[in-house]
């Protein structure tokens, strides 16, 4: 049986975390994100969403 294909989403940085909280800087690191304009795909679980929603206002979901 073949395994259905993994969810991703892709999630680019649009903000700067400059005078924002550590542990905001060490989500986007988590991420994979550290500058500006950067896309990063990831697995679509609930941890990842909840990386997301915690530095929402510095990121958008990409649309592909």
């Amino acid at each position: 049986m073949a395994k259905a294909p993994a969810k991703t989403v892709t999630v680019e940085q649009y903000a700067s975390p400059i005078r924002r909280p550590k542990d905001q800087r060490a989500t986007l690191i988590g991420l994979k994100l550290n500058k500006i304009g950067r896309r990063s795909t990831l697995p679509d679980n609930p941890s990842t969403r909840g990386m997301i929603a915690k530095v929402a206002h510095m990121v958008r979901i990409v649309e592909e």
